[in-house]
Order: C-alpha cells, then structure tokens, then sequence
C-alpha cells in the first residue's frame, strides 16, 4: 500500500482509467477527503499549475481523453513531467473496469463514447482501452471497478488516499458468494456456510440476510451465539493491535454459499456491534450490490455506519 508523502512534500493523485470506470466518482470522494480537485485540465497547463507554492493540502488531477490535448504521448509526458518536478509526491491512481461492464454502463446511461461519438459504445471502449495500456502498467494503485457500487469505490478511494484525520483505522465489512470467489483485497475471512441455510426454508429463500425473518432463523441456530461470541472476542483483541501497528484499514468478509443469506446477516451483526463501540464501519453486501445493480430482486445499497446502530 502507498504511504502518505511527508508533509513538506505536495501529495499528488493523477485519476485516470477508461471511461464509465468511475473517475468522476473517484474525484468527488478525493474532493470530499480534503484534496483540491480538477478534472479534465489541459496537460499544457499542468507545468503554470506547479510553477507557484505548494498548497496546504494534497491535490487531485482527473485525466482521460476528454482532454483538450490528450494523446497518448502527452499523458506519459506529463506524468513524466509530475515526477520530475521537485517537491511533488505524485501518485496514478488507475479505475480499471471490464469491457462489457463498461458497455452496460453506457447502454443504462445512453451516453455516447468520446472516442467513438458516432459508433457503438463497444468501438470506443476497445479503442481507449489499448490506448491506455501503457498507462495502466505504470500504475500505482489499480482499482478494478467492474463490480463495485459508488459507494464501494468512494470506501476504496478513502482507504487508499483520504489523509489522516481523527480515527486512523477504517473497517469494511463485506458478504460474498464463495461461487463468486474471494473479495478482493479483504484481511480477514469467515466462512459462515456451517451455520443452517435459510434457502432450505421456501418462505425465506427469496428473501436475504437484511429481513427480520432470516437474522431470526440463522441467529435460532445453536452454533451462531459461540461462533459470533468467540469472532467479537478476536476482532477486539485485533482491531487495537492493526492500529498499533499503523494499518489504516481492515476488510473482513463473510462468505456463504450464495451471498444472500448467513453472510450478510453475520456481516451485518458485526458491523452493527462494530460501531456501537464507536469504529467507523463500511458495510458492503457483494451479491446484493450486483443484484442492485443488474436490478433484479434483493438488492441493496452500500451502508456507511460511523458509531451509529
């Protein structure tokens, strides 16, 4: 993980990735985490933009082809010129995403591709993405934003770039389907598919881990008071000890067979027991977020709980 440059040193986010990834979301969220934001400025600007003092907090610079004067050639030139510059800190921050992914995003909004305002979204996507593989390869963080909610990238975003303030260690707490594999990037897993699945019982297999009836029905299983007393004794005796050693965030997942049921109702008893205690806790419910996003039945948005149940 990329570490926070020394205060003396003007931090630098450069926000690039094909377009439809999230870039517009990742710079509201750097915007709303202290940093001066810009987007689209033209690279010949970028020298005049450093040339005065440094300011007193980090900045965030969007950069795609919607550029004035974007090529290929003048975005390695630039991010050349930013890391030559003396008494900058700066940093790529690339929003990957997959092509049909992408495609499904400009087909929902009806948006024509810069790159192809006149064609198939599909043309312009292929085009801007071989575009930017050289870019891409000189990332320094790469996020894949293919499954992700805005609410899950804006929680990346905080946990790699948002400077320090106030508690210095944030937690999400996340469901996922073992079908679907692991999360990325997640610390601590737990596999909850020992615990009874309510997708036996037809009057809750429609329903999800968030429904009254279903926390009751996983919770009436006598395995979950040890399992949930014995997960709460090692998260408090961890939490402190990540702190300590300066970690500034913990992912822990709860997976079960299909993403709907014991591990979201797990997740969302340890959140809530989380942040009773006074953590900040993301919540991020995988295979909901997709049903969401798909916008089939069950879903549901990313919740943000700060020390509030």
């Amino acid at each position: 993980m990329s570490s926070a440059p020394a205060p003396s040193v003007q931090r630098l986010v450069l926000v690039t990735g094909p377009s439809g990834a999230g870039r517009a979301t990742a710079i509201k969220a750097l915007e709303d985490a202290g940093y001066e934001a810009i987007d689209n400025l033209p690279f010949g600007l970028l020298e005049r933009l450093f040339s005065g003092p440094a300011l007193d907090r980090p900045m965030a610079l969007g950069l795609d082809v919607r550029n004035r004067d974007f090529s290929q050639a003048a975005l390695l030139r630039a991010l050349d010129l930013l890391k030559q510059t003396e008494g900058l800190a700066p940093e790529v921050l690339y929003l990957d995403c997959q092509p049909d992914v992408l495609l499904r995003r400009y087909s929902e909004t009806r948006r024509r591709h810069p790159l192809a305002p006149g064609e198939s979204p599909l043309e312009g996507i292929a085009q801007e993405i071989d575009l930017l593989i050289p870019i891409r390869a000189r990332a320094d963080v790469l996020i894949d934003t293919s499954e992700m909610t805005p609410h899950a990238l804006r929680a990346e975003i905080e946990r790699w770039f948002a400077p320090e303030s106030g508690q210095k260690l944030g937690l999400t707490v996340q469901s996922f389907s073992y079908k679907r594999g692991l999360p990325a990037g997640v610390d601590l897993v737990f596999d909850c598919r020992f615990l009874r699945n309510p997708y036996w019982d037809p009057a809750l297999r429609m329903k999800n881990g968030l429904d009254p009836d279903v926390a009751a029905y996983v919770e009436a299983d006598p395995r979950f008071a040890t399992f949930f007393a014995k997960l709460t004794d090692m998260v408090d005796m961890l939490l402190p000890a990540y702190l300590e050693e300066g970690r500034s965030h913990v992912s822990i997942g709860f997976g079960c067979t299909g993403g709907q049921h014991r591990s979201v109702f797990t997740a969302e008893r340890l959140a809530a027991a989380l942040a009773q205690q006074g953590w900040q806790v993301s919540i991020r419910h995988r295979e909901l977020d997709r049903q969401a996003a798909l916008g089939t039945a069950g879903g549901t948005d990313t919740n943000v709980k700060d020390g509030q149940t």
